[in-house]
């Protein structure tokens, strides 16, 4: 895998002074989440920016092998999620490269926010829980936390919010594992929000309209 990821951009119609970087799930690319950005309905002037990178194209184990756009191989549909760590921390490296660049393009980390959709929720969890930087927040969609157990937590981020978001329907990422996940965060000692949809692996009117919500406190922006 490469740490060299290519991206969707959104640029606001003011210049940027904050970045969401937003990672898709399985099979899909940076585009997925591109046509939610105008639902969001931020504010004009908000100034944010949308980064989508596209996950790189390699075999997937439960999907017979097929070579796809994947942030890591997936080598069992149990309840465990069995997944190649190796390959989510790559991953979760490549888009903390992705922060850097955010850095170095004059975006304070502390205005950056870190998204996922399914598998791309599981990287977010990785690079926003570990990273030494303070970040904006955290934003989990359809999502599950493959490497709780694992994972080194940054003090520079324990105070960080952070939404959890999952369809109650939802037969791909069953909603046990979103819950699951909120409750190890609440152990962990980080204050998250958990929203729960009667929708399947997917993103429904409520979710956006709430997404948005949290996106205005976390960044401050201004009410329409």
């Amino acid at each position: 895998m490469t740490n060299d990821l290519t991206c969707v951009e959104i640029e606001p119609a003011t210049p940027a002074t904050a970045t969401v970087l937003w990672l898709h799930g399985l099979g899909a690319d940076g585009h997925d989440f591109e046509p939610i950005v105008p639902e969001l309905r931020l504010p004009r002037d908000a100034g944010v920016r949308f980064v989508f990178p596209n996950a790189p194209a390699i075999p997937v184990t439960i999907n017979g092998g097929m070579v796809m756009p994947a942030w890591y191989d997936i080598l069992a549909l149990d309840i465990g999620r069995e997944v190649d760590e190796r390959q989510l921390l790559q991953s979760a490296a490549a888009v903390a490269a992705l922060v850097d660049r955010e850095i170095e393009r004059g975006i304070d980390s502390r205005r950056i926010v870190i998204a996922g959709f399914s598998q791309g929720g599981a990287v977010a969890y990785q690079l926003a829980l570990s990273d030494p930087r303070p970040l904006a927040g955290l934003l989990a969609l359809s999502a599950y936390f493959p490497t709780a157990r694992s994972i080194r937590l940054h003090d520079a981020n324990r105070e960080l919010p952070i939404l959890v978001c999952h369809g109650s329907l939802d037969p791909v990422v069953p909603e046990d594992l979103g819950h699951q996940s909120h409750q190890t965060l609440l152990a962990m000692g980080y204050a998250a929000g958990y929203k729960t949809y009667p929708i399947g692996h997917n993103v429904s009117p409520e979710e956006i309209a709430d997404v948005s919500r949290w996106l205005r406190v976390t960044l401050g922006l201004k009410s329409q």
